[in-house]
């Protein structure tokens, strides 16, 4: 769907398989998986009608040497047009 990859374009996600770096921590994790969703915003203002948006979820894996890939902390965020939460926490590394 356009809107899905318009949101991965102007939003520079990363694809299945690369590493990003943590701002806050420093600690590297490595996406594990991609999908689309829909993802609620406010009502609509006139009518209080629910609404949704088109959305990118992506799910983390973080990186250490003594563990599998897959094994130990994972978390999982969604990414819409209307925000800039990747660029404000995460570095593409790899």
């Amino acid at each position: 769907m356009k809107d899905f990859d318009n949101i991965i374009r102007e939003k520079g996600l990363p694809e299945v398989g690369q590493e990003v770096r943590s701002k806050k921590y420093g600690t590297v994790w490595r996406v594990m998986e991609k999908k689309e969703i829909w993802a609620n915003i406010l009502p609509d203002p006139q009518s209080g009608e629910p609404r949704m948006v088109p959305a990118i979820y992506l799910l983390f894996w973080r990186v250490k040497e003594e563990e599998r890939p897959g094994v130990g902390k994972m978390m999982g965020y969604e990414y819409t047009l209307y925000d800039n939460t990747f660029a404000l926490n995460w570095d593409i590394i790899s």
